[in-house]
């Protein structure tokens, strides 16, 4: 919800009340927030109106002084009047010089404050983003390392079935040889054997 200017007169009243300087600062902490720019434009009418109820009310001579030195008393009351008042606008010069200074000042810093808040937001949501990105990727790392971590038992699992798939192998070699042996002599005496019954034959 947006600051009013009664809001903010009202706090730098009651900070005023009890004593309290209404820095720009101690006006903010109060309200619990706002611009920077806004209370610092408040803050300058709210001074200016306090000096201006501070000024002390100018009165004419007491009736008595008047009665007594007549003419001769209105014209010393009323240069008295003319110096103080003369005075007194030297003075308002001096404090509106001094106020238009001190008004500039304020708001080149309450410029600065704003800027340098809206920077820190932006950093803030950047160092979110990165712890964002951050868990992000420790999470996906995480992840990986259990992937290699099955992969590297499958591939040891599948290194030792190789192994003994490769040795079963071997032995199936070696029988097979052994039976082709075992054929080949078996061949060999039959037809031995063959050759031989013809052979006695002819000669019956």
């Amino acid at each position: 919800m947006a600051l009013s200017k009664d809001d903010i007169f009202r706090v730098a009243d009651e900070l005023d009340a009890t004593g309290q300087n209404p820095t720009l600062a101690a006006v903010r902490k109060a309200i619990g927030g706002g611009s920077f720019t806004t209370i610092s434009e408040a803050m300058t009418e709210w001074k200016a109106r306090k000096v201006a109820r501070e000024t002390p009310l100018r009165e004419p001579a007491p009736a008595v002084i008047a009665e007594r030195l007549d003419e001769l008393g209105t014209e010393i009351w009323a240069l008295a009047l003319e110096l103080a008042n003369g005075r007194l606008g030297a003075e308002r010069e001096a404090l509106d010089t001094a106020r238009t200074q001190l008004e500039a000042e304020k708001a080149e810093a309450a410029e600065l404050a704003d800027q340098v808040s809206a920077e820190l937001e932006t950093l803030q949501a950047k160092a979110s983003g990165l712890e964002a990105n951050l868990a992000a990727t420790l999470k996906e790392a995480e992840t990986l390392r259990a992937t290699l971590a099955q992969v590297s038992e499958r591939a040891s699992t599948a290194e030792a079935r190789a192994t003994e798939i490769t040795k079963r192998a071997d032995d199936l070699n070696a029988e097979l040889a052994r039976v082709n042996t075992q054929n080949a002599d078996l061949i060999r005496a039959l037809t031995d054997k063959v050759t031989a019954g013809k052979d006695e034959g002819k000669t019956d």
